[in-house]
Order: structure tokens, then C-alpha cells, then sequence
């Protein structure tokens, strides 16, 4: 089980940091990942990191803004998201993928494991 938190709503050019925690460790060699949701549309990938932090992905439109960590030790994930814009309002959530899968880490299909979301809200 995965538990995000750090939602909320701030203004434009803020930052915030989400926190995923999970229950009990993540499999050695899982992928894990940061997806949103805005209102009206599809789950989409944010950023995802290794078992051992390299390599980490990107999606272009938080390159340079976001930055995604994680401790397995702590069993926990991280995004620190900087200079907020109205365009990153949505319900974030956090996966988790079982070892072995392909190289799609973009592919929402792929995450074995969700928690149930934690809302962002950026005004102009």
C-alpha cells in the first residue's frame, strides 16, 4: 500500500514536496513513479526513479522544475516540485512497478501498486 501526502494549494511560482510512503518495502528493483491527474483528463507520468536512483525520467513539462527522490530504507518517495504553475493543478498519485517489467515507465499500465492521490491546486 502507498500513502501520498504534501497536497494543497498554493500560487503560481510556489513549491511544494510530495511524500509517498509505503507500507511495507518496495521490491529490489522496482521502479517508482509520480503520475497526475487533472480534471477532465488522463493519468499522465510525471517522473519515475530506479531501485537505485539512476537512471531517473522526466516528463518534459516539469524538466528542471521537479525533482524526484526516493529512500528505500524509508520506503519512501519523494517529489519536490518548484515554480508552480496554474498547468500543474492535479490529483498526484504515486506507483510502484515489480521488477522485471519492460523499459516503459511512462505507461501507467505498468504500475503494479497506486495510492490513492493527493491534490495539488496552483493559481495564477
Amino acid at each position: 500500500q502507498l500513502v501520498e501526502s504534501g497536497g494543497g494549494e498554493v500560487q503560481a511560482g510556489s513549491s511544494l514536496t510530495l511524500s509517498c510512503v509505503a507500507s511495507e518495502p518496495t521490491p529490489v528493483g522496482s521502479v517508482m513513479g509520480w503520475f497526475r491527474q487533472a480534471p477532465g483528463k488522463g493519468r499522465e507520468f510525471v517522473a519515475g526513479i530506479s531501485w537505485i536512483s539512476r537512471p531517473i525520467r522526466y516528463a518534459d513539462s516539469v524538466k528542471g522544475r521537479f525533482t524526484i527522490s526516493r529512500d528505500n530504507r524509508q520506503k519512501t518517495l519523494t517529489l519536490q516540485m518548484s515554480n508552480l504553475i496554474p498547468e500543474d493543478t492535479a490529483v498526484y498519485y504515486c506507483g510502484a512497478r515489480n521488477p522485471g517489467r519492460g523499459p516503459a515507465w511512462t505507461n501507467q499500465f505498468e504500475y503494479d501498486v497506486w495510492g490513492q492521490g493527493t491534490r495539488v491546486t496552483v493559481s495564477a
